[in-house]
């Protein structure tokens, strides 16, 4: 799994019959350690209504057909969770709706 940053919304009017009614978020993978920014932004099937600049757990590659929304889709990255905090090592580095130092 990944922990990333939904940072925009993917509309396509023309798609495969089985991903019709299906929201795409552009995710930005980060640093579960910190959050920092890491590779490149990938395109998710959200399966619970994330929505911008919330911080999101994803499934990719088969693990991602395994929800009830993507279930037989033709999709690599799902996202199955809105994060509430992460904590490393004893210290927190996310909380939503929190700045954490």
């Amino acid at each position: 799994m990944t922990i990333g940053k939904v940072i925009g919304t993917v509309v396509c009017t023309q798609k495969t019959p089985t991903l019709e009614g299906v929201k795409f978020q552009l995710v930005q993978p980060l640093s579960p350690s910190d959050l920092a920014v890491t590779g490149n932004p990938l395109v998710a099937i959200d399966a619970i209504g994330a929505g911008r600049n919330e911080i999101v757990m994803l499934a990719a590659g088969s693990s991602a057909r395994q929800t009830q929304t993507t279930i037989n889709t033709p999709c690599d990255a799902v996202i199955i969770a809105i994060i509430d905090s992460v904590e490393v090592h004893g210290h927190e580095v996310f909380r939503k709706g929190e700045a954490v130092e």
